[in-house]
């Protein structure tokens, strides 16, 4: 339906002459080539076709009370670490598309059926395989997409090709990269990513404005942790610059290296009179003396007689 209308907005079309499919037109994501149902069907049996379903409900939630969710879409992270949509191949010999996507949803939701009124787009899939990506939205109610999401826990691919659903936020916070295109920034599985912002822009769910601005964020070059951390310890020059050694510096220093070393000798004279049963002079009054006589002023102490 939401194609449908996209479409008309166009204007009117000469007699006979088919509408053109819409595109996504998001700079920065790849085109592929869309197709109609009727002509994927038409293709021959070297063709593949895929079959995915997203499954969505209006929800008037707010993040901390301010950040309106307008909608909670529903896709999956899979086994491989990628994020997908539920669904899977059909192998038209035996199957519809419908039939054979509701039979892949059952292993992995186990209570949803879709059917060719669900069916929203096809598009060729670029690479060496050839194979035809059929695309089916179905709006639902909040309650019944949670219903959905507590049985998909207990289904029977749950913890082996699907590690769990997860809900997409569609908002952008104040940062320009929470939410959406953090979210965008993620590995997806084959098509999943083109075919999101494409059912995101076909029925209205965000703003082509929006979605452009998201995938513009997510190819902005990141800083890393290190570069990060360094930029946060780095301080001015000025505050890292060390004043000049003057002078006087120098020879306080001097003094300094001086008067420890009276103090040591004085201290192995005490400890040598100590031994020899002989009375020192005490250190305190050897480093009194000026620091400018050195060390010959201990030398030139008198030494007491040793004490009978």
């Amino acid at each position: 339906m939401a194609t449908m209308g996209a479409m008309a907005a166009m204007g009117a079309l000469p007699a006979g002459a088919l509408p053109p499919l819409p595109t996504l037109g998001v700079p920065g994501v790849p085109e592929l080539k869309p197709l109609t149902r009727y002509e994927a069907m038409r293709l021959g049996p070297g063709w593949s076709h895929s079959c995915h379903a997203m499954l969505y409900a209006p929800n008037p939630g707010m993040l901390f009370g301010r950040i309106p969710l307008r909608y909670a879409v529903l896709m999956q992270m899979r086994f491989d670490g990628l994020l997908g949509f539920p669904g899977g191949f059909v192998d038209r010999r035996y199957w519809s598309l419908e039939d054979g996507l509701n039979r892949v949803l059952g292993l992995g939701l186990g209570c949803v059926r879709l059917t060719e009124a669900d069916y929203l787009c096809s598009h060729l899939t670029e690479g060496p395989h050839r194979v035809v990506a059929h695309f089916y939205a179905r709006q639902l109610t909040l309650e019944e997409l949670h219903t959905i999401e507590i049985s998909a826990v207990h289904s029977r691919d749950h913890g082996l090709e699907v590690m769990g659903m997860v809900r997409v936020p569609l908002y952008t916070q104040k940062d320009r990269m929470g939410g959406l295109p953090n979210f965008l920034a993620n590995s997806f599985v084959g098509t999943a990513k083109f075919q999101l912002l494409f059912a995101l822009k076909i029925l209205n769910m965000v703003p082509e404005e929006k979605l452009a601005e998201a995938v513009a964020a997510t190819q902005k070059p990141k800083k890393s942790a290190i570069d990060q951390a360094g930029g946060a310890t780095t301080k001015p020059a000025n505050e890292l610059a060390v004043p000049a050694k003057t002078g006087d510096d120098f020879a306080d220093r001097a003094e300094n290296q001086a008067a420890g070393q009276v103090v040591a000798e004085a201290v192995e004279q005490q400890v040598a009179g100590l031994e020899s049963g002989a009375m020192v002079v005490p250190v305190a009054e050897v480093v009194e003396q000026p620091v400018g006589l050195g060390a010959d002023a201990v030398a030139e102490q008198p030494v007491a007689e040793p004490m009978e």
